[in-house]
């Protein structure tokens, strides 16, 4: 090795000892001719002293050195000076004293600050990634992204599951999202897919009797992007055969135990379990925020024998009126309640009404079409006492719910409603397992088509399909979605019905997922799974809600690489070799 110790490494313990270093120049100062200089590695920082009367040599190479440059460094570790040491430094009683000096490599003056208190604009710090990587918060981020990988796969292999690779090239199949598309040389005018998920290789694997199985698997999806989506991602995928649903908590919640454990901290187990229509009806999403008391109630009994017709019409057309009491929400402004209005129109509501709850009485512009006994029923229902708001949505089911659960959040946000440091898990459960597509007037697949249909409601497959729940889970956390899972379905003439229901023809489902229908008819055991979003995971961990802060080299907004320039176009020959006109690129572009 070229050096001895790392730059985060010496103590005052290590005085009078020789050492070697080698890093990254991080500041340069002259004091009255002695220069000081700060070298950084991944490890932290270390003060280097070149004196004149010490080594003259090794002075006069660091009078030329400047920022970035890459050194390597002989010498005596010393105390610091009485009332100079750096408490935030690990490194911080001790410095260096030269007796010799090496310059590695020269930098140009980076376009960058590799500062954690300087950052620069999202496009400069992709474009220069791997100066923006060498700031200390984001190899932060990435050594503990590794320590969680680690540790989950420690944990996993503690419950006799194996890690196995599932191909990256694959058949195209409908899975919610675009494939990615990769044509081959080898036969022509066919291509391969880019893995959306390892679903239907993890499903055969427990064909297979491989019976519990991991991966810390890429998954690819042509996608719109922010700030938690990525075309690229890491999910723990698993599978775990005879198993049930109780079975996946206790699993996973070892799992998130195990996680949170390696980034310092305690998780209280089991989480909570609430089905998805009561997460819907009370959080206004299926993905609630826990960390804070705000309770969405159905007043719709309670207002249908009013006079305000935008209630009655929304009853009438079997909607619901759904209300938010915002306790000591009387404080909030008109600028306020435009607000959560607006917000409530961008999630497809008509609107949001409101009334204070002021010395005993309801105060709004919409009390003249509220009896004293609906009144009455409102304060009771929902609990008002005096000082509170009652913030209304009257519409279908799930707009009222979806747009007075973002209102919910705007509302714990305007009023610093959120404690921080509090990790509120939560599995949601009992989804349903179609939803109707109003565009083309057909069943989609809530999740998946591969989950389990609860057995109970199997008869309304071909009565009242929206009546059939799914054996699904997904796992939330503080507003987050982490994972989503099910048992699969193990049946091939069922799985060929629900292909059906979704609009895939027997010939389609043959040529999509006919290896999947085959394989089950060799015996297939019961066999329940999840998919774990790992970036989301360490995103909390780290501090942020954004997922490229974890990853090493992640894309922009567009999807592209500002650093490698990907993705860019084929030459002549690829397109040749692979049998692709140039023409259809061009029509692509106009």
């Amino acid at each position: 090795m070229l050096r001895t110790h790392t730059c985060g490494e010496l103590t005052i313990q290590d005085v009078k000892k020789p050492v070697t270093l080698c890093g990254w120049v991080q500041t340069r100062r002259d004091h009255g001719g002695i220069i000081f200089i700060d070298v950084r590695d991944r490890y932290g920082i270390t003060q280097l002293v070149f004196d004149p009367k010490h080594n003259l040599n090794a002075h006069k190479i660091a009078e030329h050195l400047g920022r970035e440059w890459v050194l390597r460094a002989q010498g005596m570790v010393r105390p610091r000076a009485p009332g100079m040491a750096n408490p935030k430094l690990h490194t911080g009683e001790i410095e260096i004293i030269a007796d010799a000096l090496e310059i590695l490599n020269k930098a140009e003056v980076p376009p960058i600050e590799i500062e954690d208190s300087i950052i620069a604009s999202e496009e400069l710090r992709l474009t220069y990634r791997y100066l923006d990587l060498r700031r200390p918060v984001m190899q932060q981020r990435l050594i503990l992204r590794h320590k969680l990988a680690m540790a989950a796969r420690t944990f996993l292999t503690s419950q006799q599951f194996i890690e196995i690779e599932t191909p990256l090239l694959v058949k195209p199949t409908p899975e919610g999202a675009r494939d990615y598309l990769v044509p081959s040389r080898v036969n022509p005018g066919m291509f391969y897919a880019l893995p959306q998920s390892p679903q239907l290789y993890k499903q055969i694997l427990m064909i297979s009797g491989m019976d519990r199985y991991f991966q810390l698997a890429k998954c690819l999806r042509d996608e719109d992007l922010r700030a938690d989506r990525q075309p690229e991602f890491t999910q723990i995928d698993l599978e775990m055969s005879f198993c049930t649903p109780d079975d996946i908590y206790t699993l996973v919640e070892g799992i998130m135990h195990s996680l949170w454990k390696e980034a310092g901290h305690t998780l209280a187990t089991p989480f909570v379990r609430i089905s998805y229509k009561d997460s819907m009806d009370t959080y206004g999403t299926d993905k609630p925020d826990l960390r804070f008391e705000l309770m969405i109630t159905d007043v719709t009994e309670a207002v249908k024998h009013s006079a305000f017709s935008v209630f009655t019409n929304a009853i009438a057309k079997k909607g619901v009126v759904k209300c938010l009491r915002v306790p000591h929400g009387a404080s909030l402004t008109r600028t306020d309640l435009e607000q959560f209005i607006a917000l409530a129109k961008t999630h497809h509501a008509q609107g949001l009404a409101w009334a204070k709850f002021v010395n005993n009485t309801l105060e709004s512009s919409i009390t003249k079409y509220l009896s004293p006994e609906v009144q009455h029923a409102l304060i009771t229902v929902t609990n008002a006492t005096n000082n509170d708001i009652l913030l209304f949505i009257a519409d279908s089911w799930k707009t009222a719910c979806t747009a007075l659960g973002q209102v919910r959040l705007a509302v714990a946000e305007k009023q610093k409603l959120i404690q921080p440091g509090l990790w509120k898990f939560a599995w949601i459960t009992e989804f349903p397992l179609f939803s109707w597509n109003q565009e083309t007037q057909t069943w989609d697949a809530e999740h998946h088509p591969f989950c389990m249909p609860r057995a109970q409601d199997v008869h309304y497959l071909d009565t009242d399909p929206g009546k059939v729940y799914a054996t699904t889970y997904d796992l939330a956390l503080n507003g987050t979605e982490l994972l989503s899972g099910s048992v699969r379905i193990t049946n091939p003439e069922l799985q060929k019905k629900i292909f059906t229901m979704i609009g895939l023809s027997e010939e389609e489902a043959r040529t999509k997922f006919g290896f999947l229908l085959d394989a089950y008819k060799y015996g297939g055991p019961p066999h329940a799974g999840v998919g774990i979003g790992f970036d989301r995971i360490v995103a909390l961990l780290s501090g942020t809600t954004d997922i490229r802060e974890v990853m090493a080299f992640p894309k922009n907004k567009k999807a592209q690489c500002p650093m490698d320039g990907s993705p860019s176009a084929p030459t002549e020959l690829q397109l040749k070799e692979l049998h692709i006109k140039r023409e259809l690129m061009r029509d692509a572009k106009a």
